[in-house]
């Protein structure tokens, strides 16, 4: 798979919907995480991320304005010892869940299914980061529907080791823009990392668009000694 530019890749977009980026710095010190959120209607661009312990979660950013807070109010971010979870739902939960009832990634997700926001039937995409002894893995999974149709489901995972210095994979839940809105297909693209956190959080955020975009987090993981930095960064407030 030829590496693509993310840069181009986000810009190229302008509804890429929900996306997470997992890779390796540049400097191949650290491990990369990025989730971005976008929106359409009044009620998804309502949102916010705020810190929550380890993790973040989304929060309301005007309550009296809140239609609807299923779908959208969850906690996208939780940390479980050497696993860092990222998901655009609340399957964050159920794999956490499932890694404390000694499942693997993929058995965890099994018992979940695709968004039930007909007729678009939201892909569920999820990661799974694991920094142990100096060892740094990931594992990326998609939940779909099969061509649109909400009678069947189908689950996808990717597994990564060792993973190249400035270099990762971008999974996100709509090809582009459309009505309903194109699932993602295909493998998690291959794209380039490049520069400390703050340039990489600057390049995904300018390159996102600026009418859809809702919320962005990232984080640096030190793969020797699991410390993290991390950036969060709202359109809204």
């Amino acid at each position: 798979m030829v590496q693509k530019t993310l840069s181009r890749e986000l810009a190229g977009n302008t509804y890429p919907g929900r996306g997470i980026v997992i890779g390796r710095s540049e400097d191949g010190r650290h491990a990369v995480a990025a989730y971005f959120i976008m929106g359409r209607s009044a009620n998804s661009r309502n949102r916010i991320f705020v810190a929550d312990g380890e993790g973040i979660r989304t929060q309301a950013y005007d309550p009296s304005k809140m239609e609807d807070p299923s779908l959208i109010i969850y906690a996208p971010v939780r940390v479980l010892g050497t696993n860092t979870i990222i998901t655009n739902g609340d399957q964050t939960d159920t794999v956490y869940q499932g890694l404390m009832d000694g499942k693997t990634f993929g058995e965890a997700l099994k018992v979940r299914t695709f968004e039930p926001d007909a007729p678009n039937y939201t892909p569920r995409i999820s990661a799974l980061m694991d920094i142990r002894g100096g060892v740094y893995e990931y594992k990326m999974h998609i939940i779909k529907t099969v061509d649109g149709d909400a009678s069947s489901c189908a689950h996808f995972t990717f597994s990564y080791e060792n993973p190249k210095a400035g270099e990762g994979h971008f999974i996100h839940t709509y090809m582009s823009d459309g009505n309903p809105l194109p699932s993602f297909e295909g493998e998690p693209e291959r794209v380039d990392i490049s520069g400390d956190i703050d340039a990489f959080t600057d390049l995904l955020w300018e390159n996102l668009n600026a009418e859809n975009k809702v919320s962005l987090f990232v984080r640096y993981i030190d793969i020797q000694t699991g410390e993290y930095e991390s950036r969060i960064v709202n359109a809204n407030g």
